[in-house]
């Protein structure tokens, strides 16, 4: 008994249109379709992950304290945030702001700005460290920074953030008040910076 080779369906392929008895209808695929070999990916840049890369920041900053803040008015109690930031370039320029506003990132972006508005510019020697002592006194914080050749960066609290964003190295600070108001501690640091010679 032979058995006889099955034929191959060789109909050309309709439209759902054809098949359901309707009129014939020109049905061409989309561009870019995966039927007509073409590239599948779409031409729009913001949809194949490519975007272009964001202009890097010139300053770092570092966040020293955020705090939810409220103030009486005739409805209740109204709350904000204030927050504090140290900014720097790494290089000799470092500044303190203070923002406050209604959202978080609006008063980290207005302390970003006043801490640019507020930046100075360190005089620091050959090896970035400075050239004699110096002392500060802001609001109840007092500070002192000495020079310390080959030890680092021996300091802490806000100091040690001033004293990183500004660049300083083989320096030591010591907090001579009880202050432990970062904001305070910091204004003093830079007030203190801003008296080298």
């Amino acid at each position: 008994m032979e058995i006889e080779p099955k034929k191959e369906n060789t109909a050309p392929i309709q439209t759902p249109a054809q098949v359901a008895g309707g009129r014939p209808s020109t049905f061409t695929p989309r561009a870019g379709s995966t039927k007509t070999g073409g590239d599948f990916r779409s031409k729009n840049p913001r949809k194949t992950g490519h975007r272009d890369a964001r202009p890097r920041n010139e300053f770092e900053q570092k966040m020293l304290n955020i705090r939810r803040v409220a103030r009486v008015a005739s409805g209740g109690r109204r709350f904000s945030f204030s927050v504090a930031i140290v900014a720097g370039d790494k290089k000799g320029k470092v500044g303190v702001g203070l923002g406050k506003a209604n959202d978080t990132s609006l008063a980290i972006d207005k302390a970003l700005r006043d801490a640019k508005k507020n930046m100075i510019t360190l005089k620091l020697n050959k090896t970035s460290s400075i050239a004699h002592e110096v002392d500060s006194k802001y609001c109840s914080a007092r500070i002192v920074i000495r020079p310390a050749p080959g030890r680092g960066v021996v300091a802490g609290s806000a100091v040690r953030n001033v004293l990183d964003l500004g660049g300083v190295k083989d320096v030591t600070a010591k907090i001579l008040s009880g202050s432990k108001n970062k904001l305070n501690i910091a204004r003093a640091a830079v007030d203190a910076l801003s008296k080298l010679k």
